[in-house]
């Protein structure tokens, strides 16, 4: 049987919201439910503009019963942080970057689960090594990540008898499961959360009351407004470049974003997903995992 992987994801970084009124400070701002993050659940969230456009992707995982700590893109952190301190007000909260002292973790292969004592529902979160691991709230197949101490990182993924991994790894994986990685496939402030499967993939929580960007999210869901979908894509000839256009029969079909080898993720205009899809002189054929609803499907 293949030992299962742990990669550390060093473009993630880790920002804590501390204090008394942080969970109450979040909720009115991100596109999930903050009160079912505790410490046996972890959850997938967006902040979006007031357009609804997207602006961040995180994970938040609570280890005290007043820090949360959002893994998210480690380039992109202090426009986070600077963008949720604007609403501070006078909350009793603070928003900081924990970084120096937290990494992000990915654990996923064959038999991942059942070795870090998790079961297969998304989100179920236990204690590891001083931090926390929750299976992918976005998808179980996806594996766990987890948010840990830095001075245990040498323990932390020794001891679990997971094999090194490598990003490619992970990258194969998760594209081929057509999942999204923050800003290497969402155009900030342009991105529609309904095209890239934030729905599907339990990012949004519709029963939670008002966050920023709610009004245009809930109108493109109750009338049927999505014309594209992120999906994943076989290549047959050269790796297209990221943001390479996408065409059928010479007319715009959509868009290439992160790749390896012979596959990627691909915004598509559903109209056209019959193809043929051109990028460049590279034919692109789109696959649909279990988990996508088209709207025809739906």
């Amino acid at each position: 049987m293949p030992q299962p992987k742990a990669l550390i994801l060093e473009d993630r970084g880790v920002l804590a919201v501390e204090g008394p009124d942080g969970r109450s400070f979040l909720q009115g701002l991100i596109t999930n439910d903050v009160e079912k993050v505790d410490e046996d659940r972890a959850i997938w969230a967006a902040l979006l503009t007031p357009q609804g456009k997207f602006l961040h992707e995180f994970t938040i995982f609570q280890t005290e019963p007043e820090v949360l700590l959002l893994d998210c893109e480690a380039a992109r952190l202090e426009d986070l942080k600077k963008r949720l301190s604007l609403y501070k007000l006078r909350s009793k909260v603070t928003v900081r970057d924990v970084s120096e002292s937290r990494f992000v973790a990915a654990f996923f292969g064959e038999g991942a689960l059942d070795r870090l004592g998790l079961p297969s529902e998304a989100g179920k979160s236990a204690p590891l090594d001083g931090g926390r691991v929750a299976v992918d709230p976005r998808l179980g197949e996806l594996g766990a990540r987890a948010v840990m101490i830095r001075s245990d990182v040498p323990p932390a993924l020794n001891l679990q008898g997971f094999a090194p991994a490598t990003r490619a790894d992970y990258d194969h994986l998760r594209i081929s499961l057509g999942v999204p990685d923050g800003s290497r496939d969402l155009q900030v402030e342009k991105a529609i959360l309904l095209e890239n499967g934030f729905d599907e993939l339990h990012g949004i929580d519709w029963d939670k009351g008002c966050f920023m960007g709610q009004e245009l999210t809930a109108r493109t869901r109750y009338r049927g407004l999505v014309k594209k979908r992120l999906l994943p894509v076989h290549f047959e000839g050269p790796t297209p470049a990221s943001g390479s256009q996408v065409t059928c029969d010479g007319k715009d079909a959509g868009t290439v974003f992160s790749s390896i080898g012979d596959q990627g993720l691909a915004l598509l205009r559903l109209e056209r997903l019959k193809g043929p899809l051109l990028a460049g002189g590279t034919e692109l054929t789109p696959l649909l995992p279990d988990w996508i609803a088209l709207p025809e499907q739906a």
